[in-house]
C-alpha cells in the first residue's frame, strides 16, 4: 500500500548550503536525470579558451552527440542564454565530429526566455530544462523537466518543393529493383494506416505523399544492399530497446531531423515485420497527433 507524502518546494538560489556546485554534482553522479538518454559525463568545469568554464559536457553513450550543459538557479537571463550558446558554439568548432546540443537548466524558464529563443529559427539546437528542487523531511530530490526541446533545422515536409523529383528507374539504378521492391512491401505496411498514402521519388530519398501532400513520417533510401528506412519518431530508450531486441541494425540517431535510421536487409522484413510494422505505426500516429 503507497503512503501519500507531501513535498515541499524549495528555491534553490541564494540557499545557504544548496548551491549551484550542488546540483552540478548531482547531474555529474547521474547525467540521465536531466532526461537527455543514455548520456555520460564527459567534463565538468570545462575551461573554454577566454570564455569561462563549461558546467558539464556529456556525451550520448552509443553516438557521436554531445550536450553543452550550463546551469543556472533562479530565473533564465540573457546573459545565462549568450553564455550557454557561446559554449556550445566553442565545443562544436573545436570537436566538428560530433553533433552538439546546447542544454540550459534553470529554476524557471521564462516566458521573455522562450521568445528570445524562437528568436534563432531553430537555427540553433537548445534544450530547456526547468529544475525544481523539493524537500520531504531531511531529503532534498531534484526533479527536471524539459520545457523546450532540441529546435531541428526544418522537417523534410518544409523542404520538399526544392527538392528535385526523380522516377522509379532513377533509385532502381542507385539502388538495385530487389531495395526498391522492399520500398513496395513497406508501402502496402503503411497503407494499412491510410490507403491514400504513395510513394514520392525524390532524388536524395523515397518518400510518401498523400494526394500529392508530403507525408514523411518515414522515408526511404535504397543502397545496392540494403534499404535505410528512417522513421520519425523522438529517441527513447523503449524504441532503441525494441529495435535492438529484434536484431536490426540501428545506425546513429538523426538528432537534426528526429529519425531513427535502420539498415534493413530482405531477410530483416520477412523476419521482422511485426516490429517493423509497430515502428511505422508509432511514427505515423506521432505524425498524426
Amino acid at each position: 500500500m503507497h503512503t501519500y507524502a507531501k513535498f515541499d518546494n524549495v528555491w534553490l538560489k541564494g540557499h545557504s548550503e544548496l548551491n549551484e556546485r550542488w546540483v552540478q554534482d548531482r547531474i555529474a553522479d547521474d547525467p540521465s536525470i536531466l532526461g537527455l538518454g543514455d548520456v555520460i559525463l564527459k567534463d565538468k568545469e570545462r575551461i573554454q579558451p577566454r570564455a569561462g568554464r563549461l558546467d558539464l559536457l556529456l556525451q550520448d553513450a552509443e553516438a557521436n552527440h554531445r550536450y553543452e550543459v550550463e546551469i543556472q538557479l533562479g530565473s533564465t537571463d540573457e546573459s545565462h542564454i549568450i553564455r550557454t550558446i557561446e559554449y556550445w558554439d566553442i565545443e562544436r568548432k573545436r570537436y566538428p565530429q560530433y553533433e552538439h546540443t546546447a542544454v540550459i537548466v534553470a529554476e524557471t524558464i521564462t516566458a521573455r526566455f522562450l521568445n528570445v529563443i524562437s528568436l534563432f529559427n531553430g537555427m540553433i539546437p537548445l534544450v530547456a530544462v526547468q529544475m525544481n528542487a523539493l524537500r520531504f523531511n531531511d531529503h532534498i530530490g531534484l526533479v527536471f523537466t524539459k520545457v523546450l526541446d532540441q529546435m531541428t533545422l526544418g522537417l523534410v515536409d518544409e523542404d520538399e518543393e526544392v527538392q528535385e523529383t526523380t522516377d522509379r528507374a532513377y533509385w532502381i539504378s542507385r539502388g538495385s529493383q530487389k531495395t526498391v521492391s522492399m520500398c513496395d512491401e513497406l508501402l502496402e505496411t503503411v497503407k494499412s494506416l491510410d490507403a491514400d498514402l504513395e510513394l514520392k521519388y525524390n532524388k536524395f530519398y523515397i518518400g510518401l505523399a498523400k494526394n500529392g501532400q508530403p507525408c514523411n513520417f518515414v522515408v526511404f533510401r535504397p543502397t545496392k544492399n540494403f534499404l535505410r528506412m528512417e522513421p520519425r519518431l523522438a529517441k527513447s530508450d523503449k524504441t532503441q530497446e525494441q529495435l535492438e531486441s529484434a536484431g536490426l541494425d540501428v545506425m546513429d540517431y538523426d538528432v537534426n531531423w528526429g529519425r531513427y535510421r535502420i539498415r534493413l536487409t530482405p531477410d530483416d522484413f520477412k523476419k521482422q515485420t511485426d516490429v517493423i510494422t509497430e515502428v511505422l505505426t508509432q511514427a505515423f500516429a506521432s505524425a498524426m497527433a
